[in-house]
């Protein structure tokens, strides 16, 4: 049985914000649900969150039905943290400590430290690493085997020599951690009940220490941060990328790439620069997306083109679709397929009927467009009245001119013409030419105005 504890309780001082340190965002989620998910690719039967400083907001967050919470009122080290979550986790089984704040370690990584563990064996995460100045130094004996763990403000000049470093990732016996954790001190520089000296005690009790390491070198980094937070983006960032290039999507810069949430693509996708995708994203097969673009929770059908500066939020495209450039759809909007929304184009809870266009300058909100519309430049659908936001309904086959107004509720009826600069305020029946219309007047002995000397 496997059982893991996350510490969570930190408050990340070196971060200068209000907010709990867990929380701050690694590809637009926070840092501790990346370790959560890695956690329940391990399938474990207690997952354990021992949190401190803005437990609340950890809480609020982070609840879920296989997570539960453990307080740490006072922050005295890390083996303080894991003697709070003991009263939650059954009395068998393997104990796995992971932390909230290291959100790159992966699944294939823990696998190997949790069955070194399986047996009755202390399993400890270590690296070699050039620079280990501020990390605990593995200690071992005249065999090479691990004899304890010293903290880098404890160590010696020898000791901080060493270049194996204690991650503060390990696994051991339920059974052992409990009296383990009992014999821990807080006779060192900082006062605190270290986990990492329950690997003396582990050698003092004749237990075997394996030791394992990362498939990566970053999987172990933590964030302490802004720097470290802002690092550990780019190596987030560039492992999609990776992802996305073994799948066969064309990346102009995979540097220049940002997934925030979940992004699936079809076949032959590219994508060009500094491109957003946040939430739910899905690319059908050829999908094209030009640069600049911020795509959140949206669905694009096969063939579609989404050209340069496009913000779309909440929608779904069909195929063969073309988008922007600097077009805005907004949420609840669909659009069918071969639908054109050009420049300077927003539509807002609307759905397009296929092969509809609004190829530049308009404005459709709360709107029901049929097939083969035209919208022209400068239309707008008036849908807000002060209070209450009203429907129009654009039935197939309607050409709209330009600076046409419709003042919604309003229905234009199947085949009809709106001439340039009309004002709609009233059902247009189907076909003919809908105008509204002014008499054209010059006045030949009008004087331009001029600027007062």
């Amino acid at each position: 049985m496997l059982q893991v504890v996350v510490l969570a309780a930190g408050q990340g001082k070196r971060m200068f914000s209000d907010l709990p340190k867990v929380l701050h965002a690694l590809g637009g989620r926070p840092l501790l649900a990346h370790v959560l998910d890695v956690a329940r690719e391990l399938r474990p039967e207690r997952l354990c969150v021992v949190v401190g400083h803005g437990a609340d907001q950890v809480r609020a967050a982070l609840a879920g039905p296989d997570v539960v919470f453990a307080a740490q009122e006072r922050q005295l080290g890390t083996g303080h943290a894991v003697m709070q979550a003991l009263p939650a986790l059954a009395p068998g089984g393997t104990v796995l400590v992971l932390y909230g704040d290291v959100p790159l370690i992966s699944a294939a990584t823990l696998r190997p430290l949790v069955d070194a563990a399986l047996g009755g064996s202390a399993a400890l995460l270590t690296q070699v690493v050039d620079h280990p100045k501020g990390y605990g130094r593995i200690v071992r004996d005249e065999r090479a085997s691990v004899a304890r763990i010293v903290e880098d403000k404890d160590a010696t000049d020898a000791e901080r020599a060493i270049r194996e470093i204690n991650t503060g990732i390990m696994a051991m016996p339920r059974a052992r951690l409990e009296s383990w954790l009992a014999r821990l001190g807080n006779a060192n520089a900082q006062g605190e009940y270290y986990l990492t000296d329950v690997i003396a005690a582990a050698v003092a009790d004749g237990v075997d220490v394996e030791v394992r390491h990362p498939s990566a070198a970053h999987e172990c980094l933590g964030v302490n941060s802004k720097t470290d937070l802002a690092v550990l983006e780019r190596h987030y960032q560039m492992n999609h990328a990776a992802k996305l290039l073994e799948q066969g999507v064309t990346l102009a810069d995979p540097a220049r790439i940002d997934v925030r949430g979940e992004l699936s693509c079809g076949r032959d996708v590219s994508i060009d620069v500094n491109c957003i995708f946040e939430g739910r994203v899905r690319l059908a097969d050829g999908v094209k997306v030009g640069a600049n673009c911020i795509l959140r929770d949206v669905e694009i059908g096969a063939g579609t083109e989404v050209r340069p500066f496009t913000l779309m939020e909440e929608t779904r495209v069909g195929a063969n679709a073309r988008i922007g450039p600097y077009a805005r759809i907004r949420p609840g909007t669909r659009l069918d397929d071969e639908v054109h929304v050009g420049n300077f184009v927003e539509v807002k809870a609307s759905e397009l009927g296929r092969g509809s266009k609004a190829n530049h300058l308009a404005y459709v909100g709360d709107s029901t467009v049929g097939r083969d519309v035209n919208i022209g430049a400068g239309t707008i659908t008036c849908n807000y009245d002060g209070a209450n936001k009203h429907r129009t309904v654009i039935e197939d086959g309607v050409h709209i001119g330009s600076d046409v107004q419709l003042i919604a509720p309003v229905t234009v009826g199947a085949g009809a013409t709106i001439g340039a600069g009309a004002t709609i305020s009233k059902d247009v029946p189907p076909g003919g030419l809908t105008l509204t219309e002014k008499k054209q007047v010059t006045k030949p002995d009008w004087k331009r105005p001029t600027k007062r000397k």
